[in-house]
């Protein structure tokens, strides 16, 4: 029997008195990572049980609208490439980066 390794990966969220996120940091400590500062940050878990996806979607209150499109256009293009390797199919992921391109030529995000 092999044995197993636990990773831990955290966030910390601080709140204002309206609970509206004002800081977030992350940690990974098998990637070297402690306390590292984020403007946003969008996590997806699939609930095997009830076949649906859980979702926790966070921005500060300083992200600007601008870096806001930015990371959903390289948040868009990610997972266009994780779908590629998780399912194999190409033709689909191709309609996703196509979208991708798309997405970036409307939001003028590429010059």
């Amino acid at each position: 029997m092999s044995k197993t390794i636990t990773s831990e990966i955290k966030f910390l969220v601080e709140l204002d008195e309206n609970r509206v996120p004002e800081n977030l940091t992350w940690s990974a400590q098998d990637g070297g990572v402690e306390q590292e500062e984020a403007k946003a940050m969008m996590l997806s878990v699939w609930d095997g049980k009830v076949q649906e996806t859980l979702r926790i979607d966070l921005w500060t209150k300083d992200m600007p609208v601008d870096e806001m499109k930015l990371f959903f256009h390289q948040t868009l293009v990610a997972m266009a490439d994780t779908f590629q390797r998780a399912t194999q199919d190409e033709k689909m992921a191709d309609t996703m980066k196509d979208f991708c391109d798309y997405f970036a030529e409307k939001l003028e995000l590429k010059k």
